[in-house]
Order: C-alpha cells, then structure tokens, then sequence
C-alpha cells in the first residue's frame, strides 16, 4: 500500500522489546536469514529517545514488540493503569509518529484479544471476526487499551498491525507459552479460540516486512483449537499421565481479576497473502508437538 518490497541486501530491522518473548525470538529469526538487526535503547514513551535511535540506526523497518501484558498475567494491568497506558498508548503512538516522519513502515505486535464471542459470531459457528470489525471486547483493561490504540493507529498508513491470540511456540519451558501456562493451571476452562504458533507466524511477519504490508492483519493460525485439544495433544505426545480438570467461565470469574476475551479471528486474508500457512490443529502438531514428543510415535 504504498511502500514498495524492499530487497533483501538493503534490510535493517531496528526491534522494540529486546527482553521480551516476540523480541528474542525476532533477533534470532534475523540471525537465522543474515538480516542485520539492532535492538532499540529508547523508551517508547520518551521520542527523542526513539529519534536518537533511528538517526543512530537507520533501519529500513521497524518492530514493536515491547509493551505492557502484565506479570504473571492481564490482571496486572488493572491495578497498574497508568503504567499500562504509558505502554501500550502512549508508546505504542510515539513510535508509530516517529516511523511515519521517517516514511519506514511499522510492524506492530498487537492483540486479538479484543472480541468475544457475541449473537453475530457465536461460539462453534465458524463465523469468525474480520479485521474491519469493530472490537466489542472491553472486559480487562489491557483489551481496552489495545483497542483504542488499534482504532488510533488505523490512521498511520505505515503501520502494520498483527492480531495475535494465545501465543504458542515449541519451547515448552517458557512461562509465557499458552501451553505451558493452561498445563500448570489447576482448572481450566474448554472454550475453542483462535490462536498464534509463533514458529510459523514470525517468520511471516518478516516476511511481511520486506514486503511492506500495512494495515491491520488477523495474525492467527486458521480455526480455532480448544483448551480440552490442546491438553490431549499434550497427553499424546509429551506426558501420558496428565490430567486436568474443567471448570465453566462463572468458576473461573471467581479466580481471576478481569475477564478473559474468547474468539474465533477470521484469517483469510492472512491465508491469501501466505498460502502455506497451516491450520492450528495441523501446525500445532507439526511445530509444536512433533518437535517435543516424549512418546513413542
């Protein structure tokens, strides 16, 4: 739209979120295809620091995977909301000006996280949220701030939005994996939601990148994978004796502080641009499970 694809010899990413998950990971897919890359200094919410980075960088695309989604979860955000604006607004627009002064396209790590099932898109329908929609989400506060800073950022035509839902990766180990946090809970909820494998996604969205995509994107494997699937995928492949117990969304209310958002994200468009991206179920198993399998095939 715009900005035409870039040749992959002239590429310098410049990433926000050096000590974050996405940030790691995009250091090292960078490494992996020799793009020259730097991690930025500045604070999102101070932009003459984000200047003296660019002007220090000079990068051709710039990444925003910093941000604030709370510690150890969402409901962090409740009680920290000045910190949290400070995050994911303020510094979330900083950067997305500053890019734009510069004509470099943003790619922003955003959030899914920002629809719930409802009477137009019901639960099991398969008729899922297209990226025009308008967010009816605002149960926790963190999906508020990430839904006014969408609506906002429609307006920079150098930005490239990236719904993510429920991150998932084939590093078990990390307290962030939507995986490893659902198998260490005592109950869970069995609800089916869209959701992101990073393996396959952030590749894409570097890919993305050089092609100098914008505007909002549905960044999730197509379908939609339920809690009670993904724990038998687990009991298949990594630990036959485990087990967990359901519970219903009022038991869960009793245990967490804001709500939680459920949804099916509509990745077509995704799927237009990247024909080989695989279904949940289907990349589930290919570079989640099958990577990590402690049972006999």
């Amino acid at each position: 739209m715009g900005f035409p694809a870039t040749a992959d010899q002239h590429l310098k990413f410049l990433i926000y979120g050096k000590t974050g998950w996405i940030g790691g990971l995009l250091g090292k897919i960078c490494q992996s295809q020799s793009i020259s890359y730097e991690y930025g200094s500045g604070r999102l919410e101070n932009r003459s620091s984000l200047e003296a980075d660019l002007a220090a960088v000079n990068p051709t695309h710039v990444f925003n995977a910093a941000g604030v989604t709370g510690r150890p979860n969402v409901d962090w955000c409740e009680s920290h909301k000045v910190e949290t604006i400070r995050a994911n607004v303020v510094g979330t627009l900083t950067l997305a000006d500053v890019c734009r002064e510069r004509g470099l396209v943003l790619i922003n790590y955003a959030t899914g996280c920002i629809f719930e099932y409802d009477q137009a898109h019901p639960e099991g329908s398969g008729i899922a949220f297209k990226e025009e929609d308008t967010p009816n989400f605002i149960g926790s506060f963190y999906s508020k701030t990430k839904a006014m800073v969408e609506d906002l950022l429609k307006n920079y035509e150098n930005v490239c939005t990236l719904r993510v839902r429920m991150p998932i990766s084939s590093d078990l180990q990390n307290p962030r994996n939507f995986i490893t946090k659902i198998a260490r809970y005592d109950k869970v909820v069995n609800i089916p939601n869209s959701m992101t494998i990073l393996d396959e996604l952030l590749p894409i969205s570097v890919e993305m990148a050089k092609r100098n995509l914008t505007g909002i994107w549905n960044f999730t494997n197509p379908g939609v994978v339920s809690h009670n699937e993904i724990l038998e995928m687990y009991k298949q492949y990594i630990d036959p004796s485990y087990t967990w117990k359901n519970f219903n969304l009022e038991e869960q209310a009793k245990v967490i502080v804001a709500p939680r958002s459920n949804n099916e994200l509509d990745a077509s468009k995704l799927k237009k641009e990247f024909p080989e991206l695989l279904s949940i179920k289907e990349s589930l198993i290919k570079n989640v499970f099958k990577p990590n399998q402690k049972t006999a095939a």
